[in-house]
């Protein structure tokens, strides 16, 4: 497949992943969760290719390469990362040829404490993301991760501007000040313009990048009714194509729309000097607001193929009872000088109830049924608990109440219960 393949691909569970996280303000990273199913895509059996390919977008052992190539060289400007852990009695032979088949640069080794999966995490975020997004328990016997992370800087820095640049849109009153776009063109300032869609109808783009290969992009709808993830497919539409090639998307002339006020975007006209040679020159010129995100996202739903991935990797464990469970945590900042975004996506395989075997078990059932003592000590609590204060060592050990109870009473029932 080729790299139109691939977006398309990627753009479709993109589609799916913003579903997921509904239409409030959110980031989220597709490609770091498709990547994790992905690289489970060559334990899918025969009959199941046809889901996994509906899931992925693409043949199953195509995705399975393409994510562990996307891993094995990462683009500059983009950390890229993935951690396979597992405990080893838990491991098959069959784990171990599918694991042997993944990218060496995927960390490995034995289930980590959430202190190291915590501080893996930051490493691989370069610091953005502070924790692991799964809580690290002693049930859990497999984990996959994926990390990426892009900390840049404009080329082209913005302006800021007093926020009644954005009048009259209901944000000019909220804000303080906002970004304007200097008045540099090319492919590293900021590129602005409209654009006619057939989901979202007439748009606004604007994109600005970072030196290295990082474009990212603004793209606004005339109608603030547009659904987000019609906006969302657009967009994704459009800055891809302007990354691979620039001016690859079709820009309306704005002597094709009508002048005067709109709700997103007014058109004037004025009598300029110009170098066009026809005369007729144009320009958009944007104003945006500084932004931040951080979402927390369960993705453990059929359509972003988590159950389909757990189900497979249960097949290379061994035999027992199994649950799952995926989330994500996201980042991004974007400001006058620069943007930076990460994610950290886990998955994992835990036992549902505790392994047993068979043995023998003997039981004493004690009833204090009659007179007994009962003895209370101090002891230096420090040797246990470092945040408990030590005591002299007079006083460890010492017997500080004790007593014999003859005349037992009812007990009273709990407050509340």
């Amino acid at each position: 497949m080729d790299q139109e393949g691939w977006l398309a691909a990627l753009g479709s569970y993109a589609e799916r992943l913003h579903a997921r996280a509904g239409q409030g303000h959110h980031v989220v990273s597709p490609l770091g969760a498709w990547m994790v199913v992905a690289l489970c895509a060559t334990l899918a059996g025969d009959e199941e290719r046809d889901a996994w390919a509906d899931i992925l977008g693409a043949d199953p052992l195509d995705a399975a390469s393409f994510a562990a190539g996307l891993l094995a060289e990462p683009h500059p400007l983009v950390g890229a990362g993935a951690g396979l852990w597992v405990r080893s009695a838990y491991a098959t032979d069959r784990f171990h040829q599918w694991r042997d088949e993944l990218p060496p640069v995927i960390d490995s080794g034995d289930i980590p404490t959430q202190e190291q999966a915590d501080a893996w995490a930051r490493q691989r975020t370069l610091g953005l993301i502070k924790a692991f997004p799964l809580r690290i328990t002693g049930e859990v016997v497999l984990l996959l991760a994926s990390a990426l992370a892009s900390k840049v800087s404009w080329d082209v820095p913005f302006q800021v501007v007093a926020a009644a640049a954005l009048h009259p849109s209901p944000w000019a009153t909220r804000l303080e000040w906002v970004l304007q776009p200097p008045r540099v063109g090319g492919r590293r300032g900021h590129r602005q313009f409209l654009v006619a869609t057939e989901r979202a109808g007439t748009v606004a783009v604007h994109l600005t990048g970072a030196r290295g290969g990082l474009l990212v992009g603004s793209v606004i709808a005339d109608d603030a009714r547009r659904a987000a993830g019609d906006v969302l497919a657009v967009a994704e539409e459009i800055v891809t194509a302007e990354a691979r090639a620039p001016g690859a998307i079709p820009h309306l002339s704005l002597f094709d729309l009508p002048l005067g006020e709109g709700e997103v975007w007014s058109i004037s006209e004025e009598a300029a000097e110009t170098k066009a040679p026809d005369g007729r020159e144009e320009q958009v010129l944007s104003v945006l607001p500084a932004w931040s995100a951080d979402t927390d996202l369960d993705l453990d739903h059929d359509a972003l193929g988590f159950p389909a991935a757990a189900r497979a990797l249960e097949q290379v464990l061994v035999a027992g009872g199994y649950r799952h469970a995926a989330r994500q945590l996201a980042m991004a900042r974007y400001s006058a000088i620069g943007f930076e975004a990460a994610a950290v996506t886990g998955f994992m395989v835990a036992t549902s109830r505790v392994r047993t075997q068979p043995g023998i078990r003997r039981t004493a059932h004690v009833r204090f049924g009659h007179p007994f003592a009962v003895v209370a000590a101090a002891f230096d609590d420090s040797r246990r608990d470092p945040r408990a204060a030590p005591i002299s060592t007079r006083w460890n050990g010492v017997p500080v109440f004790s007593a014999w109870v003859s005349e037992p009473c009812d007990a009273e029932p709990i407050p509340g219960s």
